[in-house]
């Protein structure tokens, strides 16, 4: 049998002395998040910051009250000199012009007060001294007398071809056959005279075998389209022309 001696080892060792202090390790990792703290003080208020971009342009506001006329500017500078002007020629053509709208407004006052309605009349007719007016409105003649006595005039009286031609083409242009004319023998039997009595002594347009008082009853007279006359009855109703003097205008 081997023996060994060997020395025994202690089973405490004793401390040495400190270290020197190491160098600062690497950061551990991030630990957990910890609870919220409590809410601490306001912070001072921070500057203003830069102006933003403009937004879109908004609806058009309601339109405000008109304001007060401002004061009037200073007067401008004097205009040129015009043209010198040959004004004799335009003076008398204006003149002309109103001579003619007088006309028109005597003739537009006339048929006002002439009228019972502008349907009844088939326009005017001119001589140089007379106005004749044919009216589409039926009357006996004594009523269609009255009618143009009433408005300043008498039944057409045709004391010459100028006069009596003017009258045929009236009746003719408003499509008509035959009218009364201002010419009867009301008073004797034979003896025609005009509606304002003066006499007929040196023009009639008596159609052929006219008058000729068939059945001792035509004491009034008509003017057909031709111009011719014949005496009828005064008591049907036809249309009638009045005449009244430009002078009355």
């Amino acid at each position: 049998m081997i023996s060994c001696f060997c020395p025994l080892l202690s089973s405490e060792k004793k401390k040495g002395e400190p270290g020197e202090k190491g160098h600062k390790g690497a950061p551990g990792r991030p630990g957990r998040v910890g609870p919220a703290g409590e809410t601490g003080q306001p912070g001072f208020k921070g500057q203003k910051g830069i102006m933003g971009r403009y937004g879109k342009v908004g609806p058009s506001g309601m339109k405000g009250v008109k304001g007060d006329m401002g004061d009037l500017g200073p007067r401008g500078p004097n205009g040129d000199p015009g043209v010198p002007c040959e004004c004799t020629p335009l003076r008398k053509m204006i003149g002309e012009m109103d001579i003619i709208v007088g006309q028109l407004s005597s003739e537009l006052k006339f048929l006002k007060n002439a009228l019972p309605s502008p349907a009844a009349v088939a326009g005017i007719k001119e001589t140089d001294s007379k106005v004749y007016l044919l009216v589409k409105e039926e009357k006996r003649y004594a009523d269609a007398e009255i009618y143009c006595r009433t408005r300043g005039g008498y039944m057409a009286m045709p004391k010459d071809d100028e006069a009596n031609a003017a009258i045929a083409g009236y009746i003719s242009e408003a499509g008509l056959n035959r009218v009364y004319i201002g010419i009867h023998d009301r008073q004797r039997e034979g003896v025609f005279t005009y509606a304002d009595l003066s006499p007929m002594t040196t023009f009639s347009k008596w159609r052929k075998g006219e008058p000729n008082n068939a059945y001792d009853d035509e004491d009034c007279v008509e003017m057909v389209a031709s111009g011719e006359w014949t005496d009828v009855a005064c008591s049907p109703t036809m249309y009638f022309v009045c005449e009244f003097d430009k002078d009355s205008f």
